[in-house]
């Protein structure tokens, strides 16, 4: 187990330049599953995830070439269906979340589909039922083995018909999309996700081919074709990353630039965060954050206090609702924060309240912070990383502490940011690695 010593108390200064979007990574690498034509993939992120789902494309069959650092070709020509039945594929897909994304696509293209139950964070309850409503809407036969932990779907033809989503899962949007594109007729999805990264997939499909509109909105109409070409896609910065190296400025009084953040495709982080009063510039397509002593907490209208929660897109990503808390420690005011979607990621907040900061966990889904308005530091302590983006804001809150901190764990950390302590000790962080 991987383990991050920090020296924390350090101003950064200098350029951040983030990566290709993991979420946006893993359903869009799934997709080359769908033609046998090349497809040429660009600003893939090289973090433990997408790395993993990569090896097991390779492991499927597909021709994986890797063009540049960040640049890679797929071709899927000659796809060994039944590695699907052995146990190594079992270890490896239940290590990856990512994994049950390649469903859709098989079902599509080859008429079955088998993963074993995914792995990933420990975050609350993740349900899949969505992903397989859908295709079972379009056809196909569902059979979950409980024994052996198994999923398969299989269908002889699937075949477009409307469905509600239960609920707007992303990945479960992602999956229906990529199995309704090669299905006959007409698929309506309603209360589909419209995150950028479903935005990106349909632009990505209807490149290779597909016929997808209302791109864009909740209501989605795809129109099954017989076959798809290839195409080059290009992936989006990673908007959590961005959200995360704003938390980190204000944080440790920082002055920093992040480069290329695709500002159009940020939504409403960027004003959450000056919620928080943190002053940011739009520089081009490049977002300045200046160093600040104290960022002052706006309150509502009426006076009552600042309540952040996360929503489905285009409301504020839970992702970043972690960095948020972890902001607020520090903030001049207070602030609710309200995890809606997932259970348990505010269970990290006992460690930042023994480094000092004032938090009351109202119960698993709610927590007040009291911000410190930097009258004491933070202080350093051992602490162990649950989830990614727990793990990314437990080590902003160590960079931002007097004193030494340690951080069990970090492979958490390392599945969604890629070479995250070299990249900010080249800022002045002092972060180091221990194995």
């Amino acid at each position: 187990m991987g383990t991050f010593e920090i020296n924390g108390g350090k101003k950064l200064k200098g350029e951040l330049k983030p990566q290709g979007a993991k979420n946006e990574a893993l359903q869009i690498l799934c997709a080359v599953l769908l033609t046998p034509e090349k497809v040429i993939i660009r600003n893939v992120p090289n973090i433990i995830d997408v790395n993993k789902l990569i090896d097991l494309l390779g492991d499927l069959g597909v021709k994986i070439e890797k063009l540049s650092e960040d640049d890679y070709s797929f071709q899927a020509d000659d796809i060994n269906i039944e590695y699907l039945n052995t146990e190594e594929f079992k270890q490896k897909g239940s290590g990856l979340r990512g994994s049950v994304m390649i469903l859709g696509p098989l079902l599509s293209r080859f008429g079955k589909g088998y993963i074993p139950r995914p792995g990933g964070d420990k975050i609350g309850r993740r349900r899949l039922d969505t992903h397989f409503i859908g295709f079972q809407k379009l056809g196909a036969k569902f059979i979950y083995n409980k024994d052996n932990k198994f999923y398969k779907v299989e269908a002889g033809n699937l075949q477009g018909t409307y469905m509600l989503l239960d609920e707007a899962s992303v990945t479960g949007t992602a999956n229906i999309i990529m199995a309704a594109v090669l299905a006959k007729g007409r698929t309506t999805i309603y209360n589909a996700a419209c995150e950028p990264y479903i935005q990106q997939l349909c632009k990505m499909l209807n490149s290779l081919g597909a016929e997808i509109s209302g791109v864009g909105s909740n209501l989605l109409h795809i129109d099954g074709v017989k076959k798809l070409g290839g195409c080059e896609h290009r992936i989006l910065p990673d908007m959590i990353e961005i959200g995360s190296f704003i938390g980190l400025a204000a944080m440790t009084q920082s002055e920093i630039t992040i480069k290329d953040v695709s500002y159009e495709n940020l939504g409403v982080i960027p004003e959450t965060f000056r919620k928080l009063g943190i002053k940011m510039e739009l520089k081009g397509d490049d977002l300045f954050i200046p160093a600040q002593d104290i960022y002052e907490v706006e309150t509502f209208i009426d006076g009552s206090i600042m309540n952040i929660s996360d929503a489905p897109w285009p409301g504020f990503t839970p992702d970043l609702l972690s960095i948020v808390l972890v902001v607020a420690t520090q903030a001049k005011g207070s602030v609710l924060t309200h995890q809606k979607m997932f259970e348990s990621r505010l269970f990290f907040v006992d460690k930042l309240i023994d480094m000092g900061a004032q938090i009351i966990l109202c119960d698993p889904h709610r927590a007040t912070v009291i911000g410190l308005e930097r009258k004491t530091d933070l202080r350093g302590i051992q602490m162990t990383s649950p989830d990614i983006r727990a793990g990314v804001s437990l080590l902003i809150a160590a960079l931002s502490a007097k004193g030494k901190s340690v951080i069990h764990n970090i492979e958490q950390i390392d599945r969604g940011y890629a070479n995250i302590d070299k990249r900010l000790n080249a800022l002045g962080a002092d972060i180091k690695r221990v194995n």
